[in-house]
């Protein structure tokens, strides 16, 4: 049975929530059996915040996440959040403008700008979703243009534009770390 764990991980109000709801639907649209768990902490912005997803292509022995494959870490509140259960063949996606001390592991950790392009875009709002198609590119059991299809169908009118260039641009930093 193929089992996938994600973590997206941060401050409030980043966006993690989005993240997390946006491959949700992917991955039930691939056929996946998906649980979807969330963490904050009572203040509505800056506390740690989390988001997690357990997929399996048959019935889940247990549906929080114990044994991650993929972790996005967007602020230094979350570095330590998921020390002892990312695996060692894991990839963990961190923003160095936020995270200066990410966790330390036999896991691969990739830093990207994340928060720098989304500013470079326009609005360092959309930092999740720059993520969102870093890990789409990233990942060997995500179909991007069914990440496309998700984001058009929950983003709002007004950023639909903004939020698919930064999926293209989050893409785009993927294929940069592909090719080193």
């Amino acid at each position: 049975m193929k089992t996938l764990e994600m973590r997206f991980s941060g401050a409030g109000g980043q966006g993690l929530q989005l993240c997390a709801k946006i491959f949700s639907r992917v991955l039930l649209g691939e056929g996946y059996h998906v649980s979807l768990s969330q963490s904050y902490e009572p203040t509505s912005r800056g506390g740690l915040s989390r988001a997690d997803i357990v997929a399996s292509d048959g019935s889940p022995d247990y549906p929080l996440a114990t044994d991650l494959n993929t972790v996005l870490i967007l602020d230094q509140a979350a570095a330590t959040a998921s020390e002892g259960i990312i695996r060692d063949d894991a990839i963990v996606i961190v923003d160095p403008r936020r995270t200066k001390n990410p966790p330390k592991g036999k896991f691969k950790i990739i830093e990207l700008p994340l928060s720098a392009t989304a500013i470079a875009l326009g609005s360092e709002r959309v930092t999740n979703v720059v993520a969102t198609g870093v890990i789409a590119e990233l990942s060997d059991d995500i179909e991007l243009d069914i990440v496309e299809k998700a984001l058009r169908a929950i983003s709002p009118k007004k950023f639909l534009d903004l939020n698919m260039d930064a999926l293209r641009a989050g893409v785009d930093l993927a294929r940069g770390v592909k090719a080193a």
